[in-house]
Parts: structure tokens; C-alpha cells; sequence
């Protein structure tokens, strides 16, 4: 599942995939698999990139029932 509200949050916050890899320790091919669904990122990891973009667990990782 592809995971668009995290690749929003970073084009709100004017980030490449790159700048924000860097910030939370990872490349940017980690970051674009994570946006495209074909990487399952560690809590530790998706805590670090939630706090750089200023958003919840909820609100970038928990999968929405609609």
C-alpha cells in the first residue's frame, strides 16, 4: 500500500526524499520505498520520520478502514 499522506507531509514541508533520508538516517531509495509501499520501515524509523515532518503515528502509518 502505497503511503501518500507520508510523501505529502514531506512535499509540505519542502523536503526531498533525499533531505528527508538524511535527516532520519536513511538513503532516499528507503524513503521512495517506503512512499511506494515496498518497504515496512521499523517503529524506530517511522518515530524519527513522524517527528520531522511534525505528524502522528496515526496520521502517516496507521491504515485508514473506509
Amino acid at each position: 500500500m502505497k503511503n501518500k499522506r507520508m510523501k505529502i507531509a514531506r512535499v509540505e514541508h519542502d523536503l526531498s526524499q533525499e533531505q528527508l533520508g538524511e535527516r532520519v538516517g536513511v538513503t532516499r531509495q528507503t524513503i521512495s520505498m517506503i512512499e511506494s509501499g515496498n518497504y515496512n520501515p521499523t517503529l524506530n524509523l517511522c518515530i524519527a520520520i513522524c517527528k520531522e515532518l511534525n505528524r502522528t503515528l496515526d496520521e502517516l502509518f496507521w491504515e485508514v478502514s473506509e
